[in-house]
Protein backbone atom coordinates (compact mmCIF):
# COMPACT_ATOMS: atom_id res chain seq x y z
CA UNK A 1 0.00 0.00 0.00
CA UNK A 2 1.54 3.26 -1.07
CA UNK A 3 1.12 6.21 0.81
CA UNK A 4 2.36 9.85 0.75
CA UNK A 5 1.50 12.52 2.42
CA UNK A 6 -1.54 10.53 4.59
CA UNK A 7 -2.98 9.36 0.93
CA UNK A 8 -3.19 5.69 -0.06
CA UNK A 9 -2.59 4.87 -3.79
CA UNK A 10 -5.26 2.26 -4.27
CA UNK A 11 -3.77 1.45 -7.92
CA UNK A 12 -0.67 1.08 -6.68
CA UNK A 13 -1.26 -2.91 -5.59
CA UNK A 14 -1.25 -3.84 -9.46
CA UNK A 15 2.24 -1.84 -10.27
CA UNK A 16 4.42 -5.30 -11.58
CA UNK A 17 7.75 -4.82 -10.38
CA UNK A 18 10.80 -6.34 -10.27
CA UNK A 19 11.92 -9.12 -7.74
CA UNK A 20 15.32 -8.72 -5.81
CA UNK A 21 15.60 -5.05 -7.13
CA UNK A 22 17.38 -6.63 -9.97
CA UNK A 23 16.14 -6.61 -14.38
CA UNK A 24 17.02 -8.75 -17.15
CA UNK A 25 17.32 -8.01 -20.48
CA UNK A 26 17.57 -10.60 -23.48
CA UNK A 27 17.60 -9.13 -26.96
CA UNK A 28 16.31 -5.93 -25.50
CA UNK A 29 13.11 -7.66 -23.62
CA UNK A 30 12.95 -7.19 -19.97
CA UNK A 31 12.49 -10.83 -18.39
CA UNK A 32 12.96 -10.09 -14.33
CA UNK A 33 11.30 -11.82 -12.34
CA UNK A 34 7.68 -10.24 -11.17
CA UNK A 35 5.98 -9.96 -8.56
CA UNK A 36 3.21 -10.93 -10.57
CA UNK A 37 5.61 -13.88 -12.12
CA UNK A 38 6.10 -14.57 -8.11
CA UNK A 39 2.07 -15.40 -7.23
CA UNK A 40 1.81 -16.99 -10.58
CA UNK A 41 4.51 -19.71 -9.26
CA UNK A 42 2.94 -19.80 -5.92
CA UNK A 43 -0.61 -20.65 -7.66
CA UNK A 44 0.58 -23.44 -9.36
CA UNK A 45 2.57 -24.87 -6.32
CA UNK A 46 -0.45 -24.80 -4.58
CA UNK A 47 -2.78 -26.38 -7.12
CA UNK A 48 0.13 -29.22 -7.15
CA UNK A 49 0.15 -29.33 -3.61
CA UNK A 50 -3.74 -29.89 -3.44
CA UNK A 51 -3.98 -32.19 -6.23
CA UNK A 52 -1.00 -34.88 -5.58
CA UNK A 53 -2.30 -34.94 -1.65
CA UNK A 54 -5.95 -35.72 -2.77
CA UNK A 55 -4.87 -38.35 -5.58
CA UNK A 56 -4.36 -41.08 -3.37
CA UNK A 57 -7.21 -43.56 -4.62
CA UNK A 58 -7.91 -44.29 -0.96
CA UNK A 59 -10.82 -46.62 -0.94
CA UNK A 60 -12.21 -44.80 2.05
CA UNK A 61 -11.53 -40.95 0.70
CA UNK A 62 -10.61 -38.63 3.71
CA UNK A 63 -11.44 -34.76 3.40
CA UNK A 64 -8.63 -34.26 1.46
CA UNK A 65 -9.14 -36.80 -1.17
CA UNK A 66 -12.74 -35.95 -1.49
CA UNK A 67 -12.24 -32.02 -1.78
CA UNK A 68 -9.94 -32.93 -4.88
CA UNK A 69 -13.08 -35.64 -6.35
CA UNK A 70 -15.34 -32.84 -5.57
CA UNK A 71 -13.65 -30.60 -7.96
CA UNK A 72 -12.95 -32.93 -10.82
CA UNK A 73 -16.53 -34.15 -10.60
CA UNK A 74 -18.03 -31.10 -10.67
CA UNK A 75 -15.91 -29.55 -13.85
CA UNK A 76 -16.87 -33.48 -15.64
CA UNK A 77 -20.21 -33.15 -14.62
CA UNK A 78 -20.59 -29.55 -16.19
CA UNK A 79 -18.19 -30.18 -19.48
CA UNK A 80 -21.17 -33.05 -19.65
CA UNK A 81 -23.75 -31.50 -19.55
CA UNK A 82 -22.99 -28.84 -21.54
CA UNK A 83 -20.78 -30.79 -24.46
CA UNK A 84 -21.59 -34.42 -23.76
CA UNK A 85 -19.61 -37.10 -24.12
CA UNK A 86 -17.48 -35.83 -26.43
CA UNK A 87 -16.68 -33.30 -23.90
CA UNK A 88 -14.24 -35.89 -21.88
CA UNK A 89 -11.71 -35.40 -23.81
CA UNK A 90 -11.13 -31.30 -22.92
CA UNK A 91 -12.17 -32.07 -19.22
CA UNK A 92 -8.45 -31.89 -18.19
CA UNK A 93 -7.94 -28.30 -20.05
CA UNK A 94 -11.24 -26.62 -18.50
CA UNK A 95 -10.44 -28.07 -14.93
CA UNK A 96 -6.96 -26.68 -14.85
CA UNK A 97 -8.59 -23.13 -16.25
CA UNK A 98 -11.47 -22.85 -13.35
CA UNK A 99 -8.41 -24.12 -10.74
CA UNK A 100 -5.80 -21.56 -12.20
CA UNK A 101 -8.34 -18.87 -11.90
CA UNK A 102 -10.30 -19.96 -8.73
CA UNK A 103 -6.78 -20.34 -6.72
CA UNK A 104 -4.94 -17.04 -8.57
CA UNK A 105 -8.31 -15.09 -7.45
CA UNK A 106 -8.26 -16.49 -3.56
CA UNK A 107 -4.51 -16.12 -3.10
CA UNK A 108 -4.81 -12.32 -4.07
CA UNK A 109 -7.29 -11.73 -1.12
CA UNK A 110 -4.69 -13.35 1.39
CA UNK A 111 -4.26 -10.36 4.30
CA UNK A 112 -0.05 -11.21 4.13
CA UNK A 113 0.26 -7.38 3.62
CA UNK A 114 -0.32 -7.28 7.72
CA UNK A 115 3.65 -8.13 7.21
CA UNK A 116 5.77 -5.33 6.42
CA UNK A 117 7.11 -4.86 3.43
CA UNK A 118 4.92 -7.73 2.14
CA UNK A 119 1.44 -7.45 -0.02
CA UNK A 120 -0.29 -10.29 -2.32
CA UNK A 121 -0.75 -9.56 -6.14
CA UNK A 122 -3.83 -10.86 -8.16
CA UNK A 123 -2.83 -11.75 -11.61
CA UNK A 124 -6.01 -11.77 -12.86
CA UNK A 125 -6.51 -8.08 -11.94
CA UNK A 126 -4.01 -8.11 -15.15
CA UNK A 127 -5.88 -7.98 -18.51
CA UNK A 128 -2.46 -9.42 -19.90
CA UNK A 129 -3.13 -12.47 -17.79
CA UNK A 130 -6.72 -12.92 -17.94
CA UNK A 131 -7.17 -11.80 -22.07
CA UNK A 132 -4.25 -15.05 -22.40
CA UNK A 133 -6.09 -17.60 -20.83
CA UNK A 134 -9.24 -16.32 -23.01
CA UNK A 135 -7.29 -16.04 -26.48
CA UNK A 136 -5.79 -19.84 -25.44
CA UNK A 137 -9.52 -20.72 -25.28
CA UNK A 138 -10.86 -19.38 -28.57
CA UNK A 139 -7.52 -20.42 -30.05
CA UNK A 140 -8.75 -24.19 -28.84
CA UNK A 141 -12.24 -23.27 -30.22
CA UNK A 142 -10.97 -22.20 -33.74
CA UNK A 143 -8.80 -25.10 -33.96
CA UNK A 144 -11.47 -27.82 -32.77
CA UNK A 145 -14.13 -26.22 -35.03
CA UNK A 146 -12.18 -26.28 -37.96
CA UNK A 147 -10.61 -29.61 -37.52
CA UNK A 148 -14.00 -31.31 -36.68
CA UNK A 149 -16.28 -29.66 -39.42
CA UNK A 150 -13.89 -28.07 -42.21
CA UNK A 151 -15.01 -24.78 -43.70
CA UNK A 152 -18.71 -26.15 -42.32
CA UNK A 153 -17.87 -24.46 -39.33
CA UNK A 154 -18.88 -21.24 -40.78
CA UNK A 155 -22.20 -22.94 -40.35
CA UNK A 156 -22.49 -21.90 -36.88
CA UNK A 157 -23.31 -18.01 -38.01
CA UNK A 158 -26.50 -18.96 -40.03
CA UNK A 159 -29.15 -20.36 -37.71
CA UNK A 160 -31.34 -22.95 -39.06
CA UNK A 161 -34.55 -20.97 -40.75
CA UNK A 162 -33.04 -17.70 -41.76
CA UNK A 163 -34.69 -16.37 -44.40
CA UNK A 164 -31.98 -16.25 -47.56
CA UNK A 165 -31.96 -12.66 -48.07
CA UNK A 166 -31.06 -11.92 -44.47
CA UNK A 167 -28.33 -14.26 -44.44
CA UNK A 168 -25.83 -11.78 -45.21
CA UNK A 169 -26.48 -9.38 -42.42
CA UNK A 170 -27.06 -12.27 -40.08
CA UNK A 171 -23.60 -13.81 -41.01
CA UNK A 172 -21.98 -10.78 -40.30
CA UNK A 173 -23.74 -10.04 -37.11
CA UNK A 174 -23.01 -13.66 -35.31
CA UNK A 175 -19.60 -13.49 -36.86
CA UNK A 176 -18.80 -10.05 -34.82
CA UNK A 177 -21.04 -11.41 -31.98
CA UNK A 178 -18.49 -14.45 -32.00
CA UNK A 179 -15.44 -12.93 -32.36
CA UNK A 180 -15.82 -10.70 -29.80
CA UNK A 181 -16.18 -13.19 -27.27
CA UNK A 182 -12.33 -13.42 -26.07
CA UNK A 183 -12.67 -9.95 -25.34
CA UNK A 184 -15.64 -10.04 -23.62
CA UNK A 185 -14.50 -13.39 -21.46
CA UNK A 186 -11.43 -11.96 -20.72
CA UNK A 187 -12.35 -8.16 -19.78
CA UNK A 188 -15.04 -9.50 -17.69
CA UNK A 189 -12.77 -11.44 -14.94
CA UNK A 190 -10.10 -8.74 -15.07
CA UNK A 191 -12.94 -6.14 -14.56
CA UNK A 192 -14.38 -7.98 -11.68
CA UNK A 193 -11.11 -8.57 -9.88
CA UNK A 194 -9.83 -5.23 -10.37
CA UNK A 195 -13.05 -3.61 -9.47
CA UNK A 196 -13.41 -5.55 -6.18
CA UNK A 197 -9.72 -4.85 -4.73
CA UNK A 198 -10.16 -1.21 -5.76
CA UNK A 199 -12.95 -0.67 -3.37
CA UNK A 200 -11.49 -2.85 -0.59
CA UNK A 201 -8.42 -0.33 -0.90
CA UNK A 202 -10.29 2.72 -0.70
CA UNK A 203 -12.08 1.69 2.41
CA UNK A 204 -9.16 0.17 3.91
CA UNK A 205 -7.86 4.14 3.80
CA UNK A 206 -11.05 5.63 5.41
CA UNK A 207 -10.21 3.12 8.26
CA UNK A 208 -6.54 4.20 8.34
CA UNK A 209 -7.02 7.98 7.70
CA UNK A 210 -9.87 7.96 10.29
CA UNK A 211 -7.94 6.45 12.94
CA UNK A 212 -4.92 8.43 11.93
CA UNK A 213 -7.54 12.23 12.30
CA UNK A 214 -9.07 11.07 16.13
CA UNK A 215 -11.59 9.42 18.27
CA UNK A 216 -14.19 11.32 16.88
CA UNK A 217 -13.50 10.51 13.06
CA UNK A 218 -12.91 7.23 13.84
CA UNK A 219 -16.17 6.31 15.23
CA UNK A 220 -18.21 8.23 12.08
CA UNK A 221 -15.69 7.13 9.04
CA UNK A 222 -13.14 4.31 10.39
CA UNK A 223 -15.96 2.25 11.98
CA UNK A 224 -18.82 2.13 8.84
CA UNK A 225 -16.01 1.61 6.56
CA UNK A 226 -14.20 -1.26 8.59
CA UNK A 227 -17.98 -3.28 8.67
CA UNK A 228 -18.52 -1.94 5.25
CA UNK A 229 -14.86 -3.83 4.06
CA UNK A 230 -15.84 -7.55 5.84
CA UNK A 231 -19.20 -7.40 4.04
CA UNK A 232 -17.36 -6.38 0.85
CA UNK A 233 -14.43 -8.89 1.37
CA UNK A 234 -17.56 -11.85 2.18
CA UNK A 235 -18.94 -10.83 -1.58
CA UNK A 236 -15.50 -10.35 -3.01
CA UNK A 237 -14.38 -14.41 -1.83
CA UNK A 238 -17.77 -15.40 -3.75
CA UNK A 239 -16.68 -13.17 -6.86
CA UNK A 240 -13.60 -14.92 -6.63
CA UNK A 241 -15.10 -18.62 -7.02
CA UNK A 242 -17.76 -17.08 -9.30
CA UNK A 243 -15.83 -15.90 -11.83
CA UNK A 244 -13.83 -19.14 -11.96
CA UNK A 245 -16.85 -20.79 -12.29
CA UNK A 246 -18.44 -18.08 -15.51
CA UNK A 247 -14.98 -18.52 -17.36
CA UNK A 248 -15.07 -22.33 -17.43
CA UNK A 249 -18.49 -22.51 -18.08
CA UNK A 250 -18.36 -19.88 -21.08
CA UNK A 251 -14.74 -21.88 -22.41
CA UNK A 252 -17.37 -25.49 -22.24
CA UNK A 253 -20.06 -23.99 -24.24
CA UNK A 254 -17.82 -22.17 -27.02
CA UNK A 255 -16.20 -25.64 -27.45
CA UNK A 256 -19.94 -27.02 -27.74
CA UNK A 257 -20.49 -24.55 -30.56
CA UNK A 258 -17.63 -25.86 -32.14
CA UNK A 259 -17.66 -29.69 -31.45
CA UNK A 260 -21.63 -29.70 -31.77
CA UNK A 261 -22.21 -27.24 -33.93
CA UNK A 262 -25.23 -26.08 -33.12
Amino acid sequence: MAAEGGKIDPMHQFLIEPLFGRTWEIAGYNIAFTNSALFMVVTLALIWVFMLGGMKRALIPGRWQAAVEGFTGFISNMMHANIGPKGKAFTPYVFSLFMFILVANLVGMMPIGIVPGLHAFTVTSHLTVTGVLAIISFSIVLIVGFAKHGLHFFSLFIPHGTPVPMIPLIFLIELFSFLIRPFSLGLRLFVAMTAGHILLKVLAGFVINGLNAGAGIAAIVSLPSFILMIGITLLELLVCAIQAYVFALLTSLYLNDAINLH
